[in-house]
């Protein structure tokens, strides 16, 4: 496939059911067995493992629809301080390879291995080495995409999964992506999926038939994208320094919440947690936004934007109380949470990420 552009050797690295190996990894007796990582009675599946997904157990489903759907299924709480350790190790593993690495949670991330600091011209061998290394060090599995650009090293990780790798060489993008269906395309959700099926475009190819301004007209600024990631093209690099857009904390109920004292208990107290993040980190923001999922899993967001800078809990919490006032519906509250964003930090390049999501810190496998 001809192109323009500099042809990178670039590996996306993604652990396989990472939070649920862990702890079949750490606790031999669940090895085989269906578990989900998250709360039995509240809350939602942060991971499932392989044997659970068989019954159509994914992560950020309800704990309850997983037990409906897998009775025998076993309940593990997460352990993100352990999550976090393993994490590191397996980054250490990557920086053996290349500085530029670019994490995109826990158990996941791209390495641009075009020059590498053990010269090895093969980035399909760089990745074998690199998901043996995990192995041997922790235990667990890892399954790996290769090819000339992070989209395409994204798609190709998913292909060979659990546990391998495969590599998508530059004269053969053309024909995969023709031959792809349009939900295995990173970027296209369900509801877009759908959307693209009532139009009869089911594959790479049917979806290359567009044309950039119907795609727009369609799909708005993501048919761009579209368009050009059907045909192999993605520029984005490699970041390894990933700049702070938003800073966030939440908190799951075990019981759900319906008085507005308990609610204002709540609220303070994320206010002064979000303050302690942000001193920590020296950022400030201009726009807070309060975060309600019912009882029935409904979400309802709204946000304030001040002019200068929030600098204190009692403004988190006092602006938190008047966009609850706004809220559309009074029934019980499951889950509260405040985000901090237009923050000082994007004065440079903006990359999202979340300090903080305490019980719903999801796999996205």
């Amino acid at each position: 496939m001809d192109s323009p552009f500099p042809i990178r050797k670039i590996i996306h690295v993604d652990m396989d059911a990472f939070y649920a190996s862990v702890e079949q990894h750490d606790d031999p007796s669940l090895k085989g067995k269906p578990i989900a990582v998250g709360g039995e009675h509240r809350g939602v599946v942060s991971a499932a493992s392989y044997e659970a997904r068989k019954y159509g157990v994914r992560s950020a489903m309800p704990s309850k629809t997983a037990k409906e759907k897998c009775p025998h299924i076993i309940f593990v709480p997460p352990r993100f301080a352990r999550y976090k350790e393993i994490s590191k190790q397996i980054r250490a593993i990557f920086h053996e390879y290349t500085d530029l690495v670019e994490p995109l949670s826990l158990d996941e991330a791209y390495l641009d291995v075009t020059e590498n600091k053990k010269d090895i011209e093969s980035a399909n061998q760089i990745a074998k080495e690199i998901r043996q290394k995990i192995f041997e060090q922790t235990g667990l599995t890892a399954s790996a995409g290769i090819s000339v650009n992070k989209f395409l090293a994204k798609v190709a990780s998913d292909i060979n999964k659990p546990n391998g790798q495969k590599t998508i060489h530059p004269d053969k993008i053309e024909a995969f992506l023709e031959e792809l269906p349009v939900e295995k395309f990173y970027g296209v959700g369900k509801v877009t999926a759908n959307k693209m099926f009532s139009l009869g475009i089911y594959k790479g190819k049917d979806l290359k038939k567009k044309s950039h301004e119907e795609l727009v007209r369609l799909f708005g600024k993501s048919g761009a994208y579209y368009y050009n990631v059907v045909r192999g093209i993605h520029h984005s690099e490699v970041k390894p320094h990933r700049i702070q857009k938003s800073v966030a904390v939440e908190r799951t109920f075990f019981e759900d919440l319906f008085d507005d004292q308990e609610i204002n208990d709540k609220l303070e107290h994320l206010s002064q947690e979000l303050h302690q993040r942000l001193q920590k980190h020296n950022i400030l923001g201009r726009s807070l936004t309060l975060k309600i999922k019912y009882k029935d899993f409904s979400l309802f967001t709204r946000s304030f934007t001040k002019e200068d800078y929030f600098t204190s809990p009692e403004q988190y919490f006092n602006t938190g109380k008047k966009l609850w006032e706004l809220r559309p519906f009074d029934k019980p509250v499951r889950l509260l949470g405040l985000s901090l964003s237009h923050l000082n930090t994007e004065e440079k390049k903006q990359v999202s990420i979340q300090l903080k999501i305490p019980f719903e810190e999801f796999e996205n496998q």
